[in-house]
C-alpha cells in the first residue's frame, strides 16, 4: 500500500468496511485478479480518484468554456419558449455550470466504472493465461510426483516455477496457505480453487482433492489431466486456426474488397455528378477502414490463445 492509497483509506477507510456486502462481486474479483490491494483500499481509492479526475476535468473544461467563451458560438435556430429568453443574456454563465456539471458527472463516473471493471479484466486476463500453461504445469508436476515427492512440495516447487505463469501464481497460493496458515494439502486446495477464475484449474485441483481423499493414486492422476489436457491444447489449436482463415477472409471481403468497391463506384459518381467534395469518398477512406481495420485486429488479439 504506497502513500497515496494510505491516504485513501485513512479517508474513507472507515466508511468501506460497512459496504462489504454491497460489493461482493468486486471483493471476488479482487481475490481472483490475486490483488494485494485490501477491498477497503482499494475502494477508498477508486472513490477518492473519482472525485479527483471529476473536479479536475470540471474545472479545466469549465475555464476553457468560459475564455473562449463557447456557448456564444452556439446558435440555436428553432423556436425558443418566451420564457428562456430572458437567460439568453446569462448564456456564458449557465453553459460554464453545465459544462462543470457535466464534466463532474460523465469523467468522475467513467473513473469509478473503471476502478470497479479493472480487477475483472485482470482476472480475465489471469484465467487466459492459466488455461494456456496448466498442461505444461501438470507435465511438470506429474514428473516430480513420478520421482516420489509429496504432493505438498509439489506445489511449493511448481510456485517456485516462474516459467508457468500464473499456473505457478496459484501453486504459490496453496504453498503458503500449508506453510504460513498450516493448513492441510485438502484445504490448501480447497480455498485456491474457490478463487481461482480458471474454471478449468477449479476441475483440476477438486479432482486431486478427490483422489487424496478417496485414497487414490495422485501421480496416475497427474497423467490423466496432462493427457487430457494436451488433447484439448491441441483441439482448442486447430479450432482457432479453422476462425483465423475464416476471419482472414472475412476481411478481405468486407475491408478490402467491398472499400474498394465503394472507392470506385464514388469516384464514378461524384465524376458524373461534377461534385468538388466527395464528403462520403473521405469517410470511406479516412474513417471506415481504419475503423474496420482496427476492429479485426481487436477481434483476433481477443481471440488469440496465451503463448
Amino acid at each position: 500500500m504506497n502513500s497515496y492509497e494510505r491516504f485513501c483509506f485513512n479517508l474513507l477507510g472507515a466508511r468501506m468496511k460497512a459496504k462489504r456486502e454491497q460489493y461482493a462481486q468486486l471483493r471476488s474479483d479482487l481475490v481472483s485478479a490475486r490483488s494485494k490491494t485490501p477491498f477497503e483500499v482499494y475502494l477508498s481509492t477508486a472513490l477518492v480518484s473519482s472525485a479527483i479526475v471529476g473536479l479536475s476535468m470540471a474545472i479545466v473544461l469549465g475555464l476553457i468554456t468560459f475564455i473562449l467563451n463557447i456557448p456564444s458560438l452556439l446558435i440555436y435556430r428553432g423556436h425558443v419558449p418566451e420564457s428562456l429568453v430572458p437567460l439568453s443574456q446569462y448564456n456564458l454563465l449557465l453553459g460554464t455550470i453545465f459544462v462543470v456539471l457535466f464534466s463532474l458527472v460523465f469523467f468522475g463516473g467513467m473513473t469509478y466504472a473503471a476502478f470497479l471493471v479493472y480487477p475483472n479484466v485482470l482476472a480475465g486476463n489471469r484465467r487466459r493465461n492459466i488455461d494456456a500453461t496448466l498442461p505444461y504445469a501438470i507435465n511438470y508436476i506429474t514428473s516430480m510426483s513420478t520421482a516420489g515427492i509429496t504432493p505438498a512440495e509439489v506445489f511449493r516447487l511448481l510456485g517456485d516455477s516462474p516459467i508457468y505463469g500464473e499456473s505457478s501464481v496459484e501453486a504459490r497460493f496453496i504453498a503458503r496457505e500449508i506453510d504460513i496458515f498450516g493448513r492441510d494439502l485438502i484445504d490448501a486446495m480447497r480455498l485456491v480453487s474457490a478463487s481461482t477464475p480458471s474454471a478449468r484449474m477449479k476441475e483440476f485441483l477438486q479432482g486431486a482433492m478427490a483422489s487424496v481423499s478417496s485414497g487414490g493414486n495422485l501421480t496416475e492422476y497427474f497423467r490423466t489431466k496432462a493427457n487430457q489436457y494436451a488433447l484439448e491444447n491441441r483441439q482448442t489449436q486447430k479450432m482457432f486456426l479453422d476462425t483465423l482463415g475464416l476471419i482472414a477472409e472475412s476481411y478481405v471481403t468486407a475491408i478490402v474488397a467491398g472499400m474498394l468497391f465503394l472507392i470506385i463506384l464514388q469516384s464514378i459518381m461524384s465524376v458524373l455528378s461534377g461534385e468538388k467534395t466527395p464528403f462520403f469518398l473521405y469517410i470511406v477512406i479516412y474513417m471506415m477502414i481504419p475503423f474496420g481495420t482496427v476492429m479485426f485486429v481487436i477481434m483476433i488479439s481477443s481471440m488469440t490463445p496465451e503463448t
